[in-house]
């Protein structure tokens, strides 16, 4: 969230505090209003510069899995006291590609925006539109892969803080794609993970994969030759994957399991079997309604009649204490990811804010 602090200094005592967007002294932060992170008292929180654009590196740049991982945790704890407002994924499926187009808004923080991208063969580009909830202003657009794989393994992350027990030190993932690098950062953020253990059908991939984080963790990471191998025994386990079949069965799961599921957000996909739901204790999502048309495996297993729609609980009401995500070391957890808007605004508002205190960004002429 901007100011118009460097103006005010001038004008204002050296001792004065400092503002908590851009770090400059001298400036009345202000609590007029609702309450903002950085608002201060001297002008519009948002009057020092115009809307801006961010390229993929400038995001990559400014956004840690840390810091992910507390603006989606606020993110879900506002959820859970009705201040988000958050629309489904809507899809156009055009002859040669597919556009997507989601949407939400902080209300507690003073932004909306949506992202949009386009399916189109060899690649996606996704980008973000974030504006000012109190005028509708544009305040930046930003190129959005990074910010979207950062987002996704901070949700499993916060997920993983509620859900999974304690004393996790083995995680298994499924799929070594450029996801299950942020769902590993993230969960060894939360959990005191001492061995990984990775599995692709292509070996040269959890190969390459475990080496990489190998070396960006200082932990213990391992190729698995089978999906199975990387399950059984793991206390954590994350599928990411593009499948259309299920890749992770319930038999695997040891007791006191944790799950977190990325990669399906599609009804035409899979990566859990039935059983795998009939395993579960808790099964949690980050939004009913988009889990309703897009979690092929989840409303399988519901006409399956190994789950029914009320034992589905969404993340938010974890966060905000209404249902414990664990009440017992031996209960086997799911938390069944699709990416919602909110996770987006939430990152892309910490990117905005910190791209505004740097002075990062090229200027829009609008």
């Amino acid at each position: 969230m901007g100011c118009s602090c460097h103006g005010a200094a001038a004008r204002q005592p050296a001792d004065s505090p400092a503002c908590g967007v851009c770090g400059t002294t001298g400036v009345q932060v202000g609590t007029h209003g609702r309450t903002r992170i950085g608002k201060c008292a001297w002008g519009s929180p948002r009057a020092a510069r115009m809307a801006f654009f961010l390229t993929e590196a400038q995001v990559h740049h400014l956004l840690t899995v840390p810091e992910a991982l507390d603006a989606v945790e606020r993110a879900f704890a506002a959820e859970g006291q009705a201040e988000v407002l958050n629309n489904p994924r809507q899809r156009l499926y055009l002859p040669d590609g597919v556009f997507h187009i989601m949407s939400a808004a902080l209300l507690g923080e003073g932004v909306f925006g949506f992202k949009a991208y386009a399916s189109f063969a060899p690649k996606t580009r996704f980008l973000f539109f974030l504006y000012d909830a109190d005028n509708g202003n544009l305040l930046c657009v930003m190129e959005a892969d990074r910010l979207g794989q950062i987002r996704t393994g901070a949700a499993s992350g916060v997920a993983t803080r509620y859900m999974a027990r304690h004393d996790a030190r083995t995680l298994g993932i499924i799929g070594a794609g450029w996801q299950a690098q942020t769902q590993v950062e993230a969960i060894c953020a939360v959990r005191p993970v001492a061995r990984v253990k990775v599995y692709s059908r292509h070996p040269e991939k959890r190969e390459d994969f475990a080496e990489m984080m190998s070396q960006r963790l200082g932990i213990s990471v391992v190729p698995a030759d089978t999906a199975e191998e990387a399950t059984r025994g793991s206390a954590i386990v994350v599928c990411a994957t593009t499948a259309r079949e299920p890749v992770l069965f319930g038999e695997w799961l040891d007791e006191g399991t944790h799950v977190n599921a990325i990669g399906a957000n599609a009804f035409s996909r899979r990566e859990l079997d039935v059983c795998v739901f009939a395993r579960c204790h808790t099964v949690a999502v980050d939004d009913k309604e988009q889990a309703r048309i897009e979690a092929g495996e989840l409303i399988t297993a519901i006409e399956a009649r190994k789950l029914n729609w009320r034992q589905v609980i969404e993340l938010a009401d974890i966060v905000a204490g209404r249902v414990p995500g664990r009440t017992d070391p031996a209960e086997v957890t799911l938390f069944k990811s699709l990416g919602v808007a909110l996770e987006d605004v939430a990152v892309a508002h910490v990117v905005y804010r910190k791209a505004l205190a740097q002075g990062v960004g090229q200027s829009l002429p609008f």
